[in-house]
């Protein structure tokens, strides 16, 4: 019965974050036209590259760009040194706050589900929550500050 639940707990955390990202997309536009959007886009919840590390975010890039999950969101690639860093650290934030509010919707369904199937199917639910939403929106904190110092370095340049 447990292995029912692990496996099964898995595939619909899996596709639930899947769903997510369309959730994600419509409360985000909604939100985008409210004054705690500012807010928002500012989140930074890892500071500390040694955390980073220590997450694994060094792989989970790596899995991104070398792999059919590079092919999801062509909008945040910097194809050459002209690029507009504004417009692509915009796009970045638009997907990290995408990815958050779709974790926080797993998150729900994850807490009614451990109650209405098993607290084993509802943690095996996170798990491909956290891989599919929480970790992207990890990523694109830490790229928006590596841009953030592009940004700073090309305007002290510039002044």
């Amino acid at each position: 019965m447990i292995t029912k639940h692990l496996i099964a707990g898995f595939v619909f955390g899996v596709s639930m974050s899947v769903i997510s990202w369309i959730v994600g997309m419509i409360v985000n536009s909604i939100l985008m036209k409210t004054e705690y959007y500012k807010k928002l886009s500012s989140l930074n919840f890892i500071t500390s590259k040694t955390w980073n590390k220590r997450l694994g975010i060094r792989y989970f890039k790596w899995i991104v760009k070398n792999t059919f999950f590079k092919f999801f969101n062509p909008a945040i690639k910097v194809p050459n040194r002209k690029t507009d860093l504004t417009e692509i650290r915009y796009q970045m934030t638009l997907s990290e706050i995408s990815h958050l509010i779709g974790f926080a919707f797993v998150v729900l369904v994850a807490i009614y589900q451990s109650f209405r199937v098993s607290i084993v199917f509802g943690l095996m639910m996170m798990i491909g929550n956290i891989l599919l939403n929480l970790y992207p929106s990890l990523l694109q904190q830490e790229n928006k500050r590596r841009i953030d110092k592009l940004l700073e370095r090309h305007t002290a340049i510039v002044s």
